[in-house]
């Protein structure tokens, strides 16, 4: 039987507007935080995966962003692998360290992501996501969208796309106008799950943003691309993250205990041009290995971190990953079960919209919130008896899905 990797620290700094905080010293908080939580010297890092993707355009910071952040920590000599993987870095570069522990390569490994998006000229954050779609491709990407859009019967307006927002909230509105077509899924739902998200973001202390918002404050809140208005839109954000993982035979040396959190599963997958025979997406592929390495199923969850990048997001996610039948989402939302005290809180966070989308540090961040619950140490936002917990991060966009998606099971 393969060991499993344990999660024995893990840290992260408040998410929000951090201009006067260079890209060094955010890393370098989580990373702190992350070693002292797990009772581990900087020093015994046998390696590190270390996961930005905007240092090249917000600070002029290329090639050797883990090492130049990892050096300021004192470490050096141990392989250091810098990973860009779109929104996916961060859980890409979790992947990957825990693959190496799964493999028996290293006892010892440092996963973190880190990012600055703030920038005076919004121009130079706004492409940070335009990148993440085929820019050689521009003009069908552009098409796409349009022709999605019109044929849910909405006027598509593309004229801010990626000048005034991000281009992804174009793409969001294409699978939010097609999912109220295909199923009756309406503005109030997706406004539903902003407001859930709000009131968990209001209990987290390293959220963005921490005030409380009514279904009717998110509907009445500024327009960005119809249907989704400011609050269903994730914002911009700075931060880091950073987990310690350790090997079984490690954990039961630094005696780990009831802090120890096993990584029952990670997946990483990229998308695909879907053909008429293909009857299940990228995420529901993903999903599915994840639960059969895991050996759990979604009825089994206790608490779910997903990719709400838009409201409309979250709402179909719930139906990827099985917590409800597609078509579903809608009344799932409104049912509760996906809100503190129901059946499978999602979100706890307060989520990328809440919490915030330094994309470069998300998938870590999700982690560390899922350690926080398996442990019993989330405060106001524990979920009760959690015991089996799930992260879901994606990132890019190719064809009509993710470019990259990871699924992790997390256990006590």
């Amino acid at each position: 039987m393969k060991q499993q990797a344990i999660v024995a620290g893990a840290g992260m700094t408040r998410f929000g507007n951090h201009r006067d905080t260079g890209l060094k010293a955010l890393a370098g908080e989580a990373i702190q935080a992350a070693l002292a939580d797990a009772g581990i010297d900087a020093r015994q890092l046998q390696a590190a995966y270390m996961g930005n993707v905007a240092a090249s355009v917000i600070t002029g910071q290329v090639c050797v962003p883990g090492q130049m952040a990892l050096r300021e920590l004192g470490v050096g000599r141990i392989p250091v692998v810098n990973v860009e993987n779109a929104c996916a870095t961060a859980s890409t570069a979790f992947e990957q360290a825990c693959s190496m522990i799964t493999l028996g390569r290293y006892d010892i490994v440092l996963a973190c992501g880190y990012e600055k998006l703030y920038h005076e000229d919004k121009q130079r954050t706004f492409s940070a996501f335009t990148g993440a779609v085929d820019i050689e491709n521009m003009d069908a990407v552009l098409a796409d969208i349009t022709e999605r859009v019109q044929a849910a019967g909405i006027e598509a307006d593309l004229e801010g796309a990626g000048k005034t927002r991000s281009l992804f909230m174009d793409i969001y509105v294409a699978w939010a106008v097609e999912h109220m077509k295909r199923y009756g899924t309406t503005r109030e739902q997706f406004a539903a799950v902003s407001a859930k998200n709000s009131f968990h973001g209001s209990l987290n202390a390293r959220a963005q943003y921490r005030e409380e918002l009514t279904v009717e404050d998110v509907l009445g809140a500024r327009e960005i691309a119809w249907p989704l208005t400011l609050p269903m839109c994730s914002p911009v954000g700075d931060g880091a993250a950073a987990v310690v993982l350790v090997s079984e035979r490690k954990a039961r040396e630094l005696g780990l205990g009831d802090k120890a959190v096993r990584v029952a599963s990670s997946v990483l997958a990229s998308g695909w041009d879907y053909t008429a025979e293909d009857d299940v997406e990228l995420p529901e592929v993903v999903a599915r290995q994840a639960y059969e390495e895991a050996g759990v199923g979604p009825e089994d969850l206790s608490c779910v971190e997903l990719h709400d990048a838009s409201a409309p997001s979250e709402l179909i996610y719930y139906e990827h990953l099985g917590l409800c039948e597609k078509g579903d989402g809608g009344a799932l939302i409104e049912s509760g079960a996906t809100r503190l005290g129901g059946r499978v809180p999602v979100n706890t966070s307060g989520g990328l919209l809440r919490k915030g989308h330094p994309i470069g540090a998300t998938g870590i961040a999700q982690i560390v919130e899922l350690t926080e619950q398996l442990r019993g140490t989330a405060g106001d936002r524990q979920v009760e008896g959690a015991r089996v917990a799930l992260a879901e991060n994606g990132g890019g966009y190719i064809g009509r899905d993710a470019a990259a998606l990871v699924v992790s099971i997390l256990t006590r």
